[in-house]
């Protein structure tokens, strides 16, 4: 997985999409077609000191709403029952959620170091539950197709919501 250094351009971009200056960015995990960030990597304590689980933080507002739309849908229930109910589906999730930690992992041993307190806690409820959305999707984006089975069907869903290039591109 490449995580690009944050440029000052893009943490302009950032804090613009979050409406706030972005905390413990440790890099770009993906950007939109076009070049904008979409999902940032951060680092898993902040500055402040503060544990921090979301690896894989979704920036992009559009994104952000769209899987906002999916998950007042009701839709985390029923994943959440496919989870438990789909042998496959269920062994994938844990295999993503294996892949999350090994990812922050990687991320830690050069920054922060292992931050104990969230050692086994990855995002999004893997993994057996599905919890957040905007998590599980920002993971698909940043490991690619093919890691994230809730994340790549949350990417499904939204597509048609989220066009590209974006407006302002």
């Amino acid at each position: 997985m490449l995580i690009e250094p944050l440029t000052p351009a893009d943490e302009a971009i950032v804090t613009d999409q979050l409406q706030r200056r972005p905390r413990g960015v440790f890099g770009v995990a993906h950007r939109c077609p076009a070049g904008h960030p979409s999902v940032v990597a951060t680092l898993p304590r902040l500055p402040d000191g503060t544990p921090f689980p979301t690896t894989f933080y979704l920036s992009c507002p559009r994104a952000v709403a769209a899987c906002s739309t999916l998950e007042a849908s009701g839709l985390m229930t029923e994943l959440t029952d496919r989870v438990s109910a789909e042998p496959e589906l269920a062994a994938q999730y844990a295999a993503a959620h294996r892949a999350y930690l090994a990812a922050r992992d990687e991320i830690a041993a050069g920054t922060t170091g292992t931050v104990e307190e969230i050692a086994a806690v990855s995002a999004g409820g893997m993994p057996t539950r599905v919890k957040c959305l905007h998590a599980l999707l920002g993971h698909a984006l940043a490991a690619g197709p093919g890691v994230n089975p809730i994340g790549d069907l949350a990417l499904e869903l939204i597509e048609a919501r989220w066009p590209f290039p974006c407006a302002d591109a």
